[in-house]
């Protein structure tokens, strides 16, 4: 790990060099490419520096234990070589996680799609609170958020919604984790007798793609163009604007209705085709680290529960990792980092058991 370790620390020092010479900018993609690595490395460097400079103090503090001392300085030599040896134990545990291997989609931007599943009405309405949820999230970290399809009904609640979500360092390494169905138990409004119902919601979060990435062909294409409909004023069924694609090959299917005009709404929908077709091609890629994954993190399809928010208790809980949090106000106005944070370390542990064996 060390000389892993060494060389890491060098490629950062070149990276350095290179990205303050005068003509760095010259190739702004070359530019770009060095930025990102450099930043990807410089967590690694900087906890490797602080194990090199623990390292190197403890040696010393070894020495000097070789050296007369009276006893009150042993002492204090013996507790800072204490606390050196727990610093170095820690920073030596930081280093295996860091250098575990990264998921090429950390980065990415994020489409996110939420859909009313089993429940009526009450699923549509949960699905407008994990709207209201995710958009709060995103406000919190930053991240610019467009719409893509928005399908609601008359009560405000989701029929199905498609968002894009993008950040300054990407925002699928922490979103990754809420593809699955949530589960929502609760009294709806129109529950006269006060039982609690169960009613549930789909989301699926899927890597944006890059235009360079997935090459689609026009010969592959079917594109159909309808009326828009759903609120939009006088505009609404009087042109036919709305694009339905279908990408023949893989039946994928994919819409677009928000734009005034047929060229934003097709201009949207490849996006968000390019980007269900990079998740088919990932998926394909990955199908033998999926068990890793799924021994605790699930394996992010749509199709497995993943949450419960239970109303009446006011808890929400991860079933994936076992996490329950008495917050559920809170964490449904976007105060979600605490749970995401558990999940990545468990993904984490996941990847570093599989690795030992």
């Amino acid at each position: 790990m060390l000389e892993r370790l060494k060389k890491i620390k060098t490629r950062y020092e070149q990276l350095t060099a290179e990205l303050a010479a005068p003509d760095a900018m010259d190739d702004k993609a070359l530019w770009r490419a060095k930025v990102k690595e450099h930043s990807n490395l410089e967590e690694i460097v900087t906890v490797y520096d602080a194990y090199v400079s623990d390292t190197e103090q403890l040696e010393e503090c070894r020495a000097m234990l070789r050296e007369h001392l009276d006893a009150d300085m042993k002492e204090l030599v013996a507790q800072e070589m204490s606390e050196l040896e727990d610093s170095i134990a820690k920073r030596d545990e930081e280093l295996h996680v860091l250098l575990l291997p990264k998921d090429p989609n950390d980065d990415r931007n994020v489409i996110l799609e939420i859909r009313a599943g089993t429940g009526g009405d009450e699923a549509s309405l949960f699905g407008a609170d994990l709207l209201r949820m995710y958009l709060r999230y995103a406000e919190r970290h930053g991240y610019k958020v467009e719409y893509i399809t928005e399908n609601m009904t008359e009560l405000g609640g989701v029929k199905e919604v498609v968002l894009s979500l993008s950040g300054r360092h990407g925002c699928y390494s922490r979103m990754k984790f809420e593809s699955g169905v949530h589960r929502v138990q609760r009294v709806p409004e129109t529950e006269s007798q006060g039982r609690v119902h169960t009613s549930a919601a789909t989301v699926a979060v899927m890597p944006e793609a890059d235009d360079v990435e997935i090459d689609v062909k026009e010969g592959d294409l079917r594109i159909d163009t309808y009326r828009s409909s759903g609120a939009g004023g006088q505009h609404v069924n009087k042109t036919s604007s709305a694009i339905r694609i279908t990408h023949i090959p893989t039946g994928v299917v994919v819409a677009c209705q928000n734009e005034r005009s047929q060229l934003q709404n097709k201009e949207q929908a490849m996006r968000l085709l390019k980007s269900r077709l990079l998740e088919l091609q990932t998926n394909a890629q990955h199908e033998q680290l999926a068990s890793i994954k799924k021994s605790l993190v699930g394996s992010g399809d749509r199709s497995e529960r993943i949450r419960t928010y239970n109303f009446p208790q006011s808890r929400v809980t991860d079933h994936r990792i076992g996490m329950t949090l008495y917050k559920l106000e809170q964490f449904l106005d976007g105060d979600m980092d605490e749970m995401i944070d558990a999940l990545i370390v468990a993904e984490r542990a996941a990847q570093l058991s599989g690795e030992q064996e």
